[in-house]
């Protein structure tokens, strides 16, 4: 099997993977666009191959596949740093909202203790209490 070959199998895998991932609501869109456009890249650079020699000459990179595994590892670290983003805005999410709930349990606790809230708002009325203390009302 050649080497095309294999990237091209890869790439469909990759490609058909994220669409399943995202027709069953187990991947974000912002998540999974990253991965389709590699897919994408790693199609075309198969398809047309002396792009990536050309592109390697121009940068002044002597092996083409030097080139791939540069690319590959500075998208790598851009994955890891987006990631290490929304980690950091998650857990700030998630003390707040601990924060959050302690203040409330507390409060909660406190009005257990003195006695419970006086809910003086109009609820809704029983059906019994519509018909009276003894009951439905004989006719």
């Amino acid at each position: 099997m050649s080497g095309y070959v294999l990237a091209v199998l890869g790439a469909c895998l990759i490609l058909g993977f994220m669409v399943e991932l995202l027709r069953r609501r187990r991947l974000r869109e912002k998540y999974a666009a990253l991965w389709i456009v590699v897919s994408v890249v790693v199609l075309a650079t198969v398809a047309m191959p002396d792009t990536l020699r050309r592109l390697a000459d121009l940068l002044g990179v002597a092996v083409p596949l030097n080139l791939v595994f540069f690319g590959s590892l500075v998208l790598l670290l851009a994955v890891a740093i987006q990631l290490s983003a929304e980690i950091t805005s998650l857990e700030r999410e998630v003390q707040t909202l601990a924060e959050e709930v302690a203040l409330l349990r507390h409060r909660f606790e406190a009005l257990e203790r003195s006695g419970g809230p006086r809910d003086e708002r109009p609820g809704p009325v029983p059906q019994d209490a519509e018909r009276g203390p003894a009951g439905p009302a004989a006719s």
